[in-house]
């Protein structure tokens, strides 16, 4: 018997149950992994929410993970690995349990200088910054805003960083805002959406930003005026209504692009390049992902609530 979190319905968070269940039993092809930590994303709790009409019953939640192979190709027992993937916790039982089954070819090797918390914090908000990075052509000396802090927006600041960029993140909270410019990093206030475009030109010395990263779904027509000729404007979230109105116009005359970022349209197969790459990033860099809490998985719909209320702080859940 394994402890797990699952649910049975959608559309409400009280679905969510801490239980005794089976262990899975890992088929030819597969791995057994004991999980050591797994990722809690927004994404996790819209699940059970109901927002994925794909997902189906019963089902663990749980995209990202770090742990042991137990069992399995006999190369592969004993190996520290970590993985990611849009099967997980939707249409195959997830990470937010003391086992996991997986593909042989789902799991990465596990960078030896991250711990097994570091590791599952990275998934699902890494991925989604690395491939809007590479996606917006970011380079050395790119002019890009990041807005907003949370996971996403503060792993593709230290990802844009590593590649000589010039991230700029733009954030609400004072807190925040000290907190990056005591690192000495760079940072700006939000405002008000006339005052982006200006704001952004200043902290940029008269120039444009190249892109826009938003990752909170609330600041893409800003956004549009914020860029330049040929600028580009990715975005990973949007309001409930999944409606913005756009100033097109504005838009086209800069040559603009708008580019949705998704990490669900990754298999579990594709994130391993992905993480293969930023698990090189961290073991030259040495460490990881530092800001995050680490929870117990009793204690874990707890944290699904809060997610859903708007707190954005990074969950690692620890069986």
């Amino acid at each position: 018997m394994m402890q797990a979190l699952q649910f049975s319905a959608t559309g409400d968070l009280a679905a969510l149950r801490f239980l005794e269940l089976e262990m899975p039993v890992a088929a030819p092809g597969e791995v057994l992994v004991e999980i050591r930590a797994a990722g809690l994303n927004p994404s996790d709790v819209k699940n059970v929410l109901g927002r994925f009409p794909y997902t189906t019953l019963p089902r663990i939640p749980g995209r990202d993970f770090a742990g042991v192979i137990l069992s399995g190709p006999e190369q592969l027992q004993g190996q520290e690995v970590w993985g990611s993937g849009k099967e997980l916790g939707f249409t195959r039982d997830g990470s937010h349990a003391q086992y996991m089954r997986l593909p042989v070819s789902a799991v990465a090797l596990k960078p030896a200088t991250m711990s097994f918390a570091q590791a599952a914090a990275v998934g699902v908000p890494y991925i989604t910054a690395l491939d809007a990075l590479d996606r917006c052509q970011v380079v050395q000396g790119t002019r890009v805003l990041i807005i907003g802090a949370g996971a996403v927006g503060s792993a593709a600041y230290l990802l844009a960083k590593a590649r000589g960029a010039r991230p700029l993140m733009a954030v609400r909270r004072r807190e925040i805002f000290e907190h990056y410019l005591e690192r000495g990093d760079r940072a700006m206030l939000l405002q008000g959406e006339s005052d982006l475009a200006p704001a952004v030109t200043q902290a940029f010395d008269g120039s444009t930003c190249e892109v826009v990263f938003d990752t909170t779904g609330f600041w893409l027509p800003a956004a549009i005026d914020a860029v330049g000729r040929f600028g580009r404007i990715a975005v990973v979230a949007a309001p409930v209504s999944g409606v913005v109105e756009v100033p097109i116009l504005n838009l086209y005359r800069r040559g603009g692009a708008i580019l949705g970022v998704n990490s669900a349209l990754y298999s579990m197969q594709d994130c391993v390049p992905f993480l293969d790459r930023i698990g090189e990033h961290f073991t030259q860099q040495g460490g990881g992902p530092s800001d995050f809490r680490t929870l117990t998985l009793e204690q874990a719909p707890d944290a699904y609530r809060r997610c859903d209320a708007g707190s954005s702080e990074k969950i690692v859940l620890v069986p």
